[in-house]
């Protein structure tokens, strides 16, 4: 796991100053403290931090082919790189080193752009190819390694792993996104092709760019997709083998590393089937870890112990409780945009107690959005159901009442009905974005007010269900998750936290071949009579308890409203007084502070926005330095 950085000028060969290079990569010296490299040409240069993993003498980056063509700065693991360097040598290519960094060099001068069906990994990587003079931009399938780009007032590319790497290029405009501080508002995050920063965007997952020299910068190419459209036939018992097959192929090629290795264990089903595979493959025992709440309802690590005890792994566990509230500070430098999930906490202090023993942790991150395990998919295909049984008019009278239905955050769930009602008046694509959002529409626009130009949040997941590839309603909501949820706030909290650690986190539940098993599935055996991860959770009963199992889905939360309601109370009022919100002249100080009150008394449920509007205000001073400037710059800031 590593940083890169890099300049590229697409129309004339402009010199490259290396020491301009350097200090974007060296921005990124958390994600590769064991070395550091940089290389420039006539028009480009590529910096490289990195963190030693496999062949640790030799894959010193960047890293230049033998004929001097072609130069790579690369960010990830490819699992497969033995297999694929066995292919390439039968045509022909050798080897001076163990890396997988000069396995994809032979690639790419072997197949160019379609080397990267033959990976199977998770990166990000540059390539620069000297016969054309061109620059290849790549990331992984489903987006577990990031990439941001942008283009200067010169016309040159650059680009870098992440947002500081870029804001360490002195030419880089700082303009707020009010588009993106909507998107923010409603999901946590900024989505994963967009940025805080105008002119700033994030290459796709699953897609790459190639820029030659003396044309036009094109648009970035998908080169993969996941299809729910094809259900297998195949009876039940045959996919229960054929998961556990594929889930063990995906544990074991995540194991290939020439430093410590460990896991993160939450006693979950999806971490817990990790640690089974991984101790199955070892004959040493695994080091596990875990975080704690001190919060009951939130805390699992009874179950993890179980799980611990049950494949004998070195355990350890740590509690996070408010007085972690100090971490934020941490987490906005992290994280660079805003970033709302709070559970960051509890991974930022599981990475760091991983990073005390280990250097690779594998993580359990993926199976709710591949095999449909989330609560809102049961509720959302419920509310489905009712809108193909109801009439047009009926439902939206019943969405009408549940405008008029008071919003009872303190009562027993079967009184909280509000919502349901809401969301059985509205299309479905609709509904669903407002089960996945934080702070909805008609609270935003009380709460925010800057000129959107036609933008609207949730139009993002509408078009991502409206133009899946899926053949039934659970199929495209969860393709919107796989390219929206998942690599914008899911798998940005994992990679910021663990890099911030100097820790490589990997994802087997990600292992593209099985996400493609997972949509192949018909919806039944995905969601069946109220279980998620049907198919997975019967797999794997003869290696975890029931109890693990089919136990009430808890999800790593960190108890932020309730703090917010003690401890932390005067936090949350924060924002309402926070000059960096009140200097882009886009907030309204009195209804923030009334939301934080209402919090506080119980009248009202609002910690995650809460909490969104501190990381914000945070974040805002960092990066605009708002709250801090005469009112000239604030204006050139948000102009």
């Amino acid at each position: 796991m590593c940083g890169i950085a890099g300049i590229f000028h697409p129309d004339v060969p402009k010199p490259v100053d290396p020491g301009r290079v350097r200090a974007m990569a060296d921005a990124l010296a958390h994600r590769g403290p064991d070395g550091s490299g940089v290389w420039t040409g006539p028009g480009v240069g590529f910096g490289h931090r990195r963190l030693s993993i496999i062949d640790l003498e030799g894959g010193a980056q960047p890293m230049r082919s033998a004929d001097g063509r072609l130069t790579i700065a690369f960010n990830g693991e490819i699992y497969n790189f033995r297999e694929v360097r066995l292919e390439l040598e039968t045509k022909g290519h050798s080897f001076a080193t163990a890396s997988d960094t000069e396995v994809i060099l032979a690639a790419w001068a072997q197949w160019g752009a379609e080397c990267l069906p033959r990976l199977n990994g998770m990166f990000t990587f540059a390539i620069h190819d000297a016969a054309d003079d061109s620059l290849f931009l790549a990331r992984d399938r489903l987006g577990v390694k990031p990439l941001f780009l942008a283009r200067l007032s010169d016309g040159a590319l650059i680009f870098a792993s992440e947002l500081k790497g870029l804001l360490a290029h002195p030419r880089l405009r700082r303009t707020l996104s009010a588009q993106a501080i909507e998107d923010f508002l409603a999901w946590g995050y900024v989505p994963d092709d967009a940025s805080i920063i105008e002119g700033v965007t994030k290459l796709p997952a699953g897609h790459s760019l190639h820029v030659r020299r003396g044309r036009a910068v094109p648009r970035p190419v998908a080169y993969w997709d996941v299809d729910f459209t094809n259900p297998s036939s195949r009876p039940l018992k045959a996919l229960e083998e054929e998961m556990v097959e594929r889930l063990r192929a995906a544990v074991r090629s995540r194991m290939v590393a020439d430093v410590p290795l460990g896991a993160f264990l939450s006693g979950g089903v999806d971490s817990s089937a990790v640690v089974a595979f991984m101790a199955e493959g070892s004959r040493r025992a695994v080091e596990t870890c875990s975080i704690g709440f001190d919060a009951a309802d939130h805390d699992e690590t009874r179950h993890a112990a179980l799980v611990a005890e049950r494949f004998a792994t070195a355990h350890r566990v740590r509690t996070v409780s408010s007085d972690d509230f100090r971490l934020i500070d941490t987490l906005v430098d992290a994280f660079d945009e805003p970033f709302a999930d709070a559970s960051a906490i509890g991974t930022y202090r599981v990475c760091e107690l991983a990073r005390e023993k280990v250097k690779v942790a594998l993580s359990g991150d993926g199976a709710d959005e591949a095999f449909a395990g989330y609560r809102r998919h049961r509720m959302w295909l419920a509310e489905e159901r009712a809108r193909a049984f109801v009439p047009g008019p009926l439902r939206r009278a019943i969405g009408g009442f549940g405008d008029l239905y008071p919003k009872l955050d303190w009562a027993p769930r079967m009184f909280r009905a509000k919502t349901t009602l809401q969301a059985i008046g509205r299309p479905g694509a609709e509904a669903y974005a407002g089960a996945v959002g934080v702070t909805p529409e008609p609270l935003r626009r009380r709460i925010f007010r800057a000129p959107l130009h036609g933008h609207r949040a949730e139009d993002r997941w509408v078009a991502a269900m409206e133009g899946a590839p899926a053949a039934d309603p659970l199929g495209r909501a969860q393709y919107a998750d796989l390219k929206i949820w998942l690599p914008g706030d899911i798998l940005t909290k994992v990679d910021r936290a663990s890099m911030a650690v100097s820790l490589e986190a990997r994802e087997p539940l990600l292992d593209h071949r099985l996400v493609e098993f997972a949509a192949r599935l018909p919806a039944r055996y995905r969601l069946h009579g109220g279980t998620g991860k049907y198919l997975m959770k019967r797999a794997l009963e003869p290696y975890l308890p029931r109890d693990i199992l089919y136990r009430r889905k808890m999800g790593f939360v960190t108890p932020v409203s309730d703090w917010f309601r003690g401890p932390l109370a005067a936090e949350a009022a924060a924002p309402g007084h926070g000059s960096a919100l009140a200097e882009t002249g886009w907030f309204d100080a009195a209804a923030i502070a009334r939301l934080a009150e209402d919090h506080r008394r119980g009248r009202a449920e609002h910690g995650r926005t809460l909490w969104q509007l501190l990381m914000l205000e945070r974040s805002l001073a960092r990066l605009f330095n708002l709250g801090r400037r005469d009112e000239r710059e604030v204006r050139a800031a948000i102009a």
